[in-house]
């Protein structure tokens, strides 16, 4: 099992080292720029070319069966989830075989919304420690499930 980080716009990069160390798993975390004191006997960094989906495109081409993969891109996680792995945002939120469809529905329902003009502005909220502490209880949680499995 690895640990694959969409790292670009990645809030909690810090908090997937330590869940890794913790249990021995080796991470990687792709984008399109090297990512100072992130460094570790366990962690390797991919730099792709920049471009439209080049990190998503390389994550998918290297991620396997019962790996996980940390984004908050809901198509990302669809692709990881054909592959046998597994996702989780930086929320905490687990996108697995019954919580992609609906998470994909509400993403292009919200998608729709703000393109024709019914819902305006906003974006995510912003991003607090209730958060990362749910994010951090999601990925030792899913890491044990994952285990448990093997």
């Amino acid at each position: 099992m690895r640990i694959f980080v969409d790292s670009d716009a990645c809030p909690v990069k810090d908090e997937v080292l330590r869940v890794a160390a913790r249990h021995g798993l080796a991470v990687t975390l792709i984008g399109n720029s090297w990512m100072r004191g992130l460094d570790g006997p366990l962690v390797d960094q991919e730099v792709v070319a920049e471009g439209l989906d080049a990190a998503d495109d390389r994550i998918v081409e290297r991620i396997e069966a019962g790996d996980i993969v940390v984004t908050g891109d809901i198509p990302l996680a669809a692709r990881c989830l054909e592959k046998g792995a597994t996702g989780i945002d930086h929320r905490g939120k687990i996108f697995d075989a019954e919580s992609i469809g609906m998470a994909s529905a509400m993403r292009d329902l919200m998608t729709h919304l703000r393109d024709s003009g019914q819902i305006q502005g906003g974006g995510p909220k912003s991003y607090g420690k209730q958060d990362r502490s749910r994010f951090l209880d999601g990925l030792e949680r899913l890491v044990q499930a994952m285990r448990r499995r093997r």
